[in-house]
């Protein structure tokens, strides 16, 4: 694992990005099916109605096996959508495989297609209806916190701690590989609730 400073987080995300990028097909796809087996047994992913998940880019680890079993639980599944106005927001849009249109947004990640942003707004929901948000992640300590890619869109998007009594149990899902000692904490950061990997998981707070 390695130690973190704030000078050091873009030099760490380029390192962590290359490890999860060296995983091989066969070992991302194992460790895809085991990802899901350590979600399924935990009872706040049970009891969850909505869950935000991601389609995986740059060698993140893949929620798809996650995904197939959520919908046989009669789970609402949701992707984020790069806000077509606000700047560094996501939409939340109802997803279902294989039949929700989809289009690539300008980083090349397919999403759900909006349609001008308007007959599809129903099913568009808030970031606060959401049960749990399962995020990307470059680098995680078992702490809660988390390496994203530097965007700041979750940060932004689930920054609802002082407006919303009701908030998502956001949950980061990550590679063994992909974990540090400590990160260090801006103040802009919106914590996680626990983090999950292909061998465990680990619970940060409120879980």
């Amino acid at each position: 694992m390695l130690p973190t400073s704030l000078p050091q987080r873009q030099q760490l995300r380029q390192q962590l990005r290359a490890r999860r990028r060296a995983l091989t097909p066969g070992q991302q796809a194992v460790a895809a099916q085991q990802l899901a087996h350590q979600l399924h047994q935990q009872s706040w992913f049970q009891a969850s109605r909505r869950i935000l998940v991601y389609l995986p880019n740059d060698g993140e680890i893949d929620p798809l096996p996650l995904v197939k079993l959520a919908l046989t639980m009669n789970k609402e599944i949701y992707l984020p959508v790069l806000h077509p106005l606000a700047p560094r927001l996501l939409w939340l849009v109802r997803w279902l495989p294989g039949s929700t249109p989809m289009e690539k947004n300008r980083f090349g990640i397919p999403e759900p297609r909006l349609k001008g942003y308007g007959l599809e707004r129903h099913r568009q929901i808030p970031p606060w209806a959401v049960d749990s948000v399962l995020l990307p992640l470059v680098g995680f300590d078992r702490q809660g916190g988390r390496l994203g890619m530097g965007g700041g869109f979750y940060d932004r998007t689930f920054d609802i701690r002082k407006s919303r009594p009701r908030q998502p149990r956001l949950i980061g899902l990550a590679h063994t590989c992909q974990e540090v000692d400590s990160l260090p904490v801006a103040a802009w950061d919106v914590p996680l609730q626990g983090i999950v990997t292909p061998e465990a998981f680990y619970p940060a707070k409120g879980i």
